[in-house]
């Protein structure tokens, strides 16, 4: 069977035993701040699991797309040393949200390993937890594996938890033993590749509390795993998964454009650096398709290093230009039916990591030659240590990860310092990893929970109405908040990028304040800030409310103002999307948004800055089409398949249920949305762009604003010009723009009269600067500070310096600095007249000094510059300069 048919008849099977087939979620978990990347199948299930949520169906199956790429879960560095390890894999499995068990689970496993793909049963061994007596009698009585083959093990084999509390059980994981004789008992479970695990059943049935007691479930589940390429290794009788036809396509594609072929040897480095590549390619496309960017922070900076991996691995094979974006085509070809989304993001896929690639390409070179000088340095100190503060260097000025410079390390005999590397690390800004960690979520700040109904959702209803006779099912009383669930509300809560609503809950004895509106699983939970008894006519804490069960019905109003400006704004971002996509072109895509009542911001995929021709368009062309005051059409409850058969957009790796929403302005835009929206366009009102940026390599950003906020920044903008005018006496056939123009030249100009006043100035004092200038072993030597000059300036100042020295025919060297605008600017020269005997690299040493400043650079031994950021390390780097310039002398 080919791997198209082993994945097939994964599904078919489990079809016919009633599950329903779901799609993959997107490898991106926007839902789940706890995840970079979604690393296993029920990542998408935990909602089920933690009993926050619940799906229209109670058995389930499908194929995940994984990557394990950082945190507990990290293969990152394995990859292309063995030939089993990947970074992005897919994971079948089958789900019962506590429908069947384990009798069903390890009957249709045995079932579909030995009857459908007739996997030997003497080479299969089954795993079970080792008080788990259950799956022990199951296994021997509803299979007929033989009995020797089913084994008790522990809870570091066979007990699985979610986390340190929650939902766990025991599982039972099946093992196939590929030893030539069949011998290979004794390894199942000891991490040897001859014996492997194959599929793992997982039965969840307690829930771990805090204090480590195991609870049992009311409901009891299954959570099984089974590796794709794996699977596929074992039915295609191959000895590595990257021998599979999975992987042939790929290293068909390398061959092409290296000329290297594939010899599927463990040791050989061309071998390794092609494993690498196609790896890499597979997480990076998936990645980037759901919705990820490469970036400096989180999931982001996690690409980055795995795309420069790659681009290192490339040299292996003798290719210096970008490779890994020419493998996006070839998987959209080879996994396209069944992920059909790498056919629709193709082509900004490719744009976005050729862009990644040709911007590391244009430091590695340079990189690798530091790091040759960094390791003959070492060499010579009799070491085989790298410091931390030299690896840490080709981190910030060449974008080395650290795994990137281990790597090519370990290739030489060395190690690297890593502790005093995190020591350089947290001197600097902290990375945005933190930000995850920052970024306010329901669950950080959880405490208990009161309830007053067995009913623990709540039914939006917001669609149809503001206000809402409704029931407090629940609250949590936190310092400075209360959170409150209702059984009905008319609250959006905050989701797709659409902010939660604001408004009121009024009781019999209180007016609550909601300032915000959050999701929690199934729950709505409404966050109130401000509270009023009006039984006793005064404020009250909202930690402080009491509620009787008698009294908890309730009338929740949201702040319709607030609502129809937030309406305004994202039905706004699907006009603007579609104009964006009819300027552009097809390869936008939205890759984020942010929509309140006061703005909108709009991420989409392009590879340049919109030009003031194209932003008009765009702006007009939304304008336009609201003065056309078409109905805006809200389908409900359509099944997922036919809103895209219908050309429903959906984009950045959002989630989708089974039967979604799907917000159509007839002739112009159709999206998936569970958003709120205007009845018709012409309730936008107005339509004004504020700004264009970058975001990241290949997304751009727009903010913008509508309705009265749009009018009064017009207005604020007609004034402000009319102020300008009188201000530059006009006449009325006069333009502002000539004029301002004429004015700036005009500066323009005088400042340049000024600089070439303030060099003549500074030159004149070259001479006096050098005879002040204190000298080491007959060496002048000047480190100094400049006053008030640019970084273009400071290097006039060092070249008529070190042409002062030459006219002299003394030796010399020095190092200049500037602050301009709190950025650092470093200028180095040195005279080494024949007849001194010596030669001082002034070049060597403004790279190793520039460190202090948090910058790099670097020359001629003759004439040198660098730059930085921290100006508090300007006097360390000249005094180092000083001091490494007297040590060479002394030598």
């Amino acid at each position: 069977m080919n791997s198209r048919e082993i994945r097939q008849s994964f599904l078919d099977f489990f079809d016919r035993k009633g599950h329903t087939i779901v799609r993959s979620a997107p490898v991106i978990p926007l839902d789940d701040p706890t995840l970079l990347f979604t690393n296993a199948g029920m990542n998408q299930f935990k909602d089920v699991f933690l009993d926050k949520g619940s799906r229209p169906y109670v058995r389930a199956a499908d194929t995940q797309k994984c990557i394990r790429a950082s945190g507990k879960h990290n293969d990152l560095e394995d990859v292309g040393r063995d030939t089993y390890h990947h970074t992005f894999f897919e994971m079948l499995g089958n789900w019962s949200f506590g429908d069947y068990y384990k009798k069903e689970a390890i009957s249709w496993a045995w079932e579909l390993l030995t009857s459908v793909w007739k996997l030997p049963k003497e080479r299969l061994y089954a795993t079970v937890y080792h008080d788990d007596d259950e799956s022990f009698r199951l296994w021997q009585e509803e299979t007929d594996i033989p009995h020797d083959h089913i084994i008790k093990f522990g809870e570091k084999d066979n007990f699985w938890e979610m986390g340190e509390s929650g939902p766990c059980g025991p599982c039972s994981e099946i093992h196939i033993d590929l030893t030539e004789d069949a011998s290979g008992k004794s390894l199942v479970n000891v991490g040897d590749y001859r014996v492997i695990e194959l599929w793992n059943l997982v039965f969840i049935q307690y829930n771990r509390q805090a204090d480590g007691r195991l609870e049992p479930l009311p409901r009891k589940h299954v959570d099984t795993g089974m590796g794709f390429e794996r699977v596929c290794a074992v039915m295609q009788a191959k000895a590595s998964n990257y021998d599979t036809d999975v992987f042939r396509p790929l290293f068909d594609r390398i061959t092409e454009i290296t000329g290297v072929r594939y010899n599927a040897s463990m040791d050989d480095p061309s071998d390794i650096a092609m494993r690498v590549l196609a790896d890499h390619a597979r997480t990076l496309t998936f990645a980037l398709t759901d919705g990820a960017m490469p970036s400096n922070e989180g999931r982001g900076y996690v690409l980055r290093r795995i795309l420069r991996r790659a681009l290192r691995y490339s040299k292996t094979l003798g290719c210096s230009e970008p490779l890994l974006y020419r493998l996006v085509e070839t998987l959209a070809a080879s996994m396209g039916d069944v992920f059909p989304e790498l056919v629709k993001q193709q082509e900004a896929v490719s744009r976005i990591i050729r862009a990644e690639e040709e911007s590391f390409l244009a430091t590695l070179d340079r990189g690798i030659e530091i790091f040759n000088e960094v390791i003959a340095a070492v060499r010579t100190q009799g070491t085989n240590i790298v410091k931390g503060d030299d690896a840490f260097r080709l981190y910030d000025t060449f974008g080395f990860p650290l795994d990137l410079t281990r790597l090519m390390a370990a290739e030489d005999g060395f190690q690297i310092d890593e502790e005093g590397f995190d020591h350089c690390m947290k001197e600097q800004k902290t990375r945005a990893r933190q930000d995850r960690k920052d970024k306010l979520h329901l669950k950080d700040e959880e405490s208990e929970w009161t309830w007053f109904s067995a009913q623990r959702t709540s039914v939006f209803t917001g669609y149809d109405s503001l206000e809402e006779l409704a029931s407090i099912t629940g609250v949590s009383r936190l310092p400075d908040r209360l959170l409150v669930v209702l059984d009905r509300t008319p609250f959006y809560a905050e989701s797709g990028g659409q902010t939660g609503d604001r408004g009121w809950i009024e009781t019999a004895d209180y007016r609550l304040k909601v300032s915000d509106t959050r999701k929690d699983g199934d729950m709505i939970v409404h966050m109130i800030t401000e509270a009023h008894d009006t039984v006793h006519d005064c404020a009250i804490s909202p930690a402080d409310l009491s509620f009787d069960e008698g009294k908890l019905a309730c009338k929740a109003s949201v702040d319709r103002h607030n609502r129809q400006g937030t309406e305004r704004n994202h039905t706004a971002t699907h006009l603007l999307h579609a104009a964006l996509r009819r300027t552009l072109g097809q390869h936008v895509q939205q890759k984020g948004s942010f929509v309140s009542s006061e703005r909108l911001r709009f991420d989409f995929s392009h590879f340049a800055r919109l030009t003031g021709e194209e932003l008009a368009i765009v702006e007009s062309e939304v304008n336009e089409q609201i003065r056309s005051a078409q109905p805006v059409v809200k389908h409900q409850d359509i099944p997922y398949d036919e809103a895209i058969a219908r050309g429903a957009l959906a984009f950045f790796g959002d989630k989708y249920a089974d039967r979604v929403r799907v917000v159509e302005i007839p002739g112009l835009s159709v999206e998936l949305c569970g958003g709120t929206h205007v009845d018709s366009i012409g309730q936008i009102g107005l339509f004004k762009i504020v700004s264009e940026s970058s975001v990241a390599s290949g997304v751009r950003r727009i903010e913008a604003l509508t309705g009265k906020a749009a009018e009064q920044l017009m207005w604020k903008e007609y004034r402000e010009l009319q102020d300008i005018r009188q201000m530059l006496k006009l006449k009325a056939d006069e333009e502002v723009k000539t004029k301002v123009a004429e004015l700036a030249e005009s500066k323009k100009e005088l400042e340049k009269q000024l600089q070439e006043y303030r060099v003549q100035k500074l030159l004149g004092d070259t001479e006096k600067l050098l005879a002040e200038a204190p000298e080491e072993n007959g060496v002048n030597v000047l480190t100094r500070h400049i006053d008030g000059v640019t970084a273009e300036e400071l290097r006039l100042i060092g070249q008529a310096l070190l042409e002062q020295l030459k006219s002299t025919g003394k030796p010399g060297t020095g190092l200049l600095s500037a602050v301009d605008a709190g950025k650092v600017s470093l200028v180095s020269y040195a005279n080494n007249p024949p007849a001194f005997g010596f030669s001082i690299d002034s070049g060597a040493l403004i790279r190793d000094v520039a460190r202090y400043v948090q910058g790099g650079g670097g020359g001629k031994p003759e004439f040198a510059t660098a730059g930085g950021k921290d100006p508090s390390g300007e006097k360390n780097a000249l005094d180092a300069y000083r001091e490494k310039v007297k040590k060479q002398l002394e030598g």
